[in-house]
């Protein structure tokens, strides 16, 4: 890019890019110009090529009807002999006054001549072996293509009588079946040669009257620029050095700038401006210091108390995972004592329920307090056993809410995994399968290879349809705030699967809600 340092430059450079825009466009147009030439060429020779076939083939088939009617009209009158004959003579008497570059002639599919008005010295020869100069057997295709049910086109050079010399040539040939003869015409493609110089007379011409447009605007433009930089650019370096003096002194005083010895009205405009935003500037300079002193002062202050409250939240958060476990273990143990003297008690049962609800959140913040302190080693894991027992434990939450599980979960399902995350993407997919199903329904859980390296997790409910599932691995997100929860789980969840490449997959409708998870068995694509 180029960077003008003074008015001078500025125009040189514009009178260079003015030069390449004009190359450039004249580029565009001459190159415009001759595609369009060629298209047209090409579409003339192809209408000339098209409308040549058609009357070719007209030809050839009034020539074909007539020999069909006369044959049929006399066959029963005359031999077949002097039928032939006689069409021959009527055909070279048509022939006769016409173009000598244009005319019918026949042959019998063995190649032997039958019929030649321009060269009848050669009739009752064989023919077949002659060859183009581009090594084409054209008599012996000629014939060939002749049999085919409509006849066909063949291209070729042949020689042109009136010129003397090889041309490019086109025929049609079609059989006349009853006599085994090739019926045939062609015309030279020469006369196109003619349209395509006009063709290319008209395109020079154009572009000549293009070439002298474009040179005097060219010419125009460069000497307008040379006249405006002798005309414009002194008075308006003059302004701009009185308005860059003016920048200079308004630092050491108030002065506003003489107006007087600018020139153009626009720069007088631009120095008011200058006036007032220097004036703006400075006003706000000494606001902006107070400003900031003060503000560097607030700053520090609340930063100071956001620091202690945070670390007061972090320090309750691990005293109270820390307190809340002993008082957990007391009252599992308990309930464990009860239910061997009081088996299959409800309300046992539903007190089992909240102590394993208090339990599976216990875990999910002690989750939370170590994630970013703690290393997560992996090891082969039997994913199997680990689900069932999961199953097992959330099993009395699911009775006390009228739920119960259908598992089809394969066996010796190993992945590479930590035993701590895997825990928790488990038991939060449980956890809020519980929490959100309609009542008395099932839950269903899967866990099954679909690859050699991929397994697949499923968790499938009978629930209302979530109606933002962009947000539901949001933090503190709830679909359903009457239903409890601190909107933490999915989140710890998507961050675990995150860390892991696991492919998380959602599709909730009316009927059901299923959440997919994908994991992966090779240990290089889960690390």
């Amino acid at each position: 890019m180029f960077k003008a340092k003074s008015l001078y430059h500025l125009i040189v450079y514009s009178i260079f890019f003015i030069v390449i825009l004009i190359s450039f466009f004249t580029f565009i147009i001459i190159d415009n110009a001759h595609e369009e030439l060629q298209q047209k060429i090409e579409t003339q020779k192809q209408d000339y090529t098209n409308s040549q076939k058609e009357l070719l083939k007209s030809d050839i088939l009034s020539t074909i009807n007539f020999i069909n009617f006369y044959h049929n009209k006399y066959k029963n009158e005359k031999n077949e002999k002097d039928i032939k004959l006689e069409v021959l003579n009527a055909l070279y008497q048509i022939q006769h006054n016409n173009n000598i570059n244009e005319y019918i002639f026949i042959y019998d599919y063995n190649g032997n001549l039958i019929f030649h008005p321009v060269v009848p010295d050669d009739i009752g020869k064989n023919k077949l072996h002659i060859k183009d100069k581009a090594g084409k057997s054209v008599i012996k295709e000629l014939i060939e293509i002749s049999q085919l049910p409509n006849g066909g086109f063949i291209d070729y050079i042949w020689f042109k009588p009136d010129v003397q010399k090889n041309i490019k040539k086109i025929s049609y040939a079609q059989s006349y079946e009853q006599w085994g003869w090739t019926i045939g015409k062609g015309v030279y493609l020469d006369e196109i040669d003619e349209l395509v110089k006009q063709k290319e007379e008209e395109y020079n011409q154009k572009i000549s009257n293009y070439t002298l447009q474009i040179s005097s605007l060219t010419i125009m433009l460069v000497l307008y620029s040379i006249f405006i930089y002798k005309n414009a650019t002194i008075l308006i370096v003059n302004d701009v050095k009185e308005i860059g003096k003016y920048f200079k002194e308004s630092q050491i005083d108030d002065t506003p700038i003489n107006q007087n010895r600018l020139m153009f009205g626009e720069f007088k405009v631009i120095a008011n401006y200058a006036t007032d935003a220097m004036n703006n500037i400075k006003l706000k300079t000494h606001m902006l210091e107070d400003l900031n002193k003060n503000l560097e002062f607030k700053v520090s202050e609340k930063t100071a108390e956001l620091t202690k409250l945070i670390e007061s939240q972090k320090s309750f958060i691990k005293n109270s995972v820390h307190e809340i476990n002993t008082p957990l273990s007391i009252i599992q143990t308990n309930i464990d004592l009860l239910k061997m003297k009081i088996p299959n008690n409800k309300y046992i049962t539903h007190i089992e329920s909240g102590a394993k609800i208090i339990q599976y959140i216990y875990d999910d913040l002690s989750y939370l307090i170590k994630k970013d302190r703690v290393i997560y080693e992996k090891e082969y894991l039997d994913f199997s056993t680990i689900l069932k027992h999961r199953l097992e434990f959330f099993e009395e939450i699911a009775i006390s809410n009228s739920l119960y599980f259908i598992s089809n979960i394969d066996d010796d399902i190993y992945i590479k995994f930590n035993i701590t995350e895997l825990q928790r993407v488990i038991d939060n997919n449980l956890s809020n399968a519980i929490k959100y199903s309609y009542a008395k329904s099932p839950i269903f859980v899967k866990l099954e290879y679909t690859k050699d390296d991929d397994v697949e997790f499923s968790v499938v409910t009978n629930s209302k349809k979530i109606e933002y599932q962009n947000k539901i691995f949001d933090d503190f997100y709830r679909e359903n705030s009457a239903r409890g929860g601190f909107g933490l789980g999915l989140k710890i969840v998507k961050e675990i699967c995150d860390k892991n490449l696991v492919i998380i997959n959602l599709e909730s409708t009316d009927k059901e809600t299923k959440f997919t998870y994908r994991f992966k068995i090779n240990e290089n694509t889960t690390s």
